[in-house]
């Protein structure tokens, strides 16, 4: 018979013992999820390319920091030998740190066109260019794969060392979007392909590990509208509907700090551990009432 004991969330959601990494972990989303891990018990890296940013906020939160460039393979390697160094393993890796990319406002007629007789087609074309669409990829898309594939190692460690109960893995957990779903651009059409680029890859990636014998887990959360950096105005915006959507979110307000840092502790604890290659969607059932 099951024990009642591990069915209590402080038993089952305990990260005692765990070392995690969250890169873009100094601000917004990251930063949220990095917390909640640290309250649960794990020793967390807040990763980040602004290190006196990231050093700032690792002092006040009780977190560690670690200059890392997701966009840089060497960078990637430094901050694997330190955790090498300092741990011996990894047990969650985050990869939360990403970039907006250009935005086409006048497909939502947010502002007007300077030529009124100009297209959308002539202005997608002429607007865009292959090193934004590029630049916003290496973060949000590449970054992931790469983050990944540098601390596999330690990853595989902290499962095959730590006398685990037999099925128990190590947990990667990618943060995508609820853009990377809807049908709309949501003026931000390079932004949402990336998102959707991640989702299959996290599919692609849990299905490999397993596949490979590789006990990492890997899943994704989709986050809806949060007050981040990136969207300083999120409780006024969610008011209403987003830029090319049609209805906002039924609950009208933006999700708060332990709405997205549970589902991050759910998947990186001995509770998700029958969870593999799925992407949760936190967004307040936006994208239920949106295309």
């Amino acid at each position: 018979m099951l024990s009642r004991s591990i069915l209590n969330s402080s038993n089952w959601a305990s990260l005692r013992g765990k070392v995690a990494v969250v890169t873009g972990g100094g601000a917004g989303i990251g930063l949220m999820i990095a917390k909640g891990l640290v309250a649960n018990g794990a020793k967390v890296y807040i990763a980040d390319v602004r290190a006196e940013v990231t050093k700032k906020v690792a002092h006040e939160n009780g977190l560690m920091d670690l200059h890392m460039d997701v966009t840089s393979k060497n960078s990637i390697a430094k901050a694997v030998k330190v955790v090498t160094e300092s741990d011996g393993k990894l047990d969650i890796l985050v990869n939360n740190a990403g970039i907006p990319g250009p935005t086409s406002p006048y497909l939502a007629d947010i502002f007007p066109r300077k030529d009124s007789e100009e297209t959308i087609s002539n202005l997608l074309f002429r607007e865009h260019d292959f090193k934004s669409w590029t630049d916003v990829f290496s973060v949000n898309t590449f970054g992931p794969f790469f983050v990944t594939a540098g601390f596999l190692p330690l990853l595989e460690a902290a499962a095959r060392t730590q006398n685990l109960v037999e099925g128990e893995t190590s947990s990667v957990i990618n943060i995508s979007s609820a853009a990377g779903s809807l049908k709309s651009g949501m003026i931000a059409i390079p932004y949402g392909t990336t998102k959707a680029a991640l989702e299959h890859l996290t599919t692609v990636m849990a299905a490999e590990f397993g596949r490979n014998k590789i006990p990492v887990r890997v899943n994704g959360i989709a986050p809806g509208i949060f007050v981040t950096e990136m969207n300083p105005q999120a409780a006024e915006v969610a008011k209403g509907p987003l830029p090319g959507g049609i209805n906002p979110a039924p609950l009208k307000r933006p999700g708060r700090d332990h709405e997205i840092a549970a589902a991050a502790i759910f998947l990186a604890s001995s509770g998700g551990t029958f969870t593999n290659g799925i992407t949760i969607r936190v967004d307040g059932g936006h994208n239920l009432v949106n295309p």
